[in-house]
């Protein structure tokens, strides 16, 4: 395997790009490797960027006309918006779960139905959510796959 640093001071967060000849499961463990290890986030917290594993994550939401980040060391201010960190995460365990929230299914501790059809989600340090009717068909794709 070759391995190719490339120093750029204008680029915001690291980024890895992998090259290769067909998607084998040598390459498919790298992925996850990658995506599990790497500080694969940059959140801001007084104007610094912060850079955040993945699982560290506990969600991402809307306030004050902006998105915030929760993680376990606190709150992050995010500058993109929520559609783009959907296109970001895409294929991760990071769904959507209303119009203003997605959230990390490996911090999940608890599902509860309510009666009125309503999705109760308890994630790690008991952080509440509540899941839209409209992300439920999203939201059970991810958990079977």
């Amino acid at each position: 395997m070759k391995v190719e640093l490339k120093l750029d001071p204008d680029c915001g967060a690291p980024r890895v790009t992998v090259t290769a000849p067909a998607l084998t499961e040598e390459v498919r463990a790298l992925l996850r490797r990658l995506e599990g290890d790497a500080p694969t986030f940059t959140a801001w917290r007084e104007g610094r960027p912060v850079p955040l594993l993945r699982r560290e994550i506990l969600r991402f939401y809307g306030e004050d006309k902006g998105v915030r980040c929760q993680a376990e060391g606190g709150t992050y201010d995010v500058r993109e918006r929520l559609y783009e960190l959907e296109e970001q995460f895409a294929g991760t365990r990071f769904v959507r779960v209303s119009n203003s929230e997605m959230v990390n299914l490996d911090q999940v501790t608890a599902l509860d139905l309510t009666l009125s059809g309503t999705i109760k989600m308890t994630l790690a340090g008991d952080t509440v959510c509540y899941v839209s009717r409209r992300y439920v068909k999203k939201i059970k794709e991810a958990l079977a796959g």
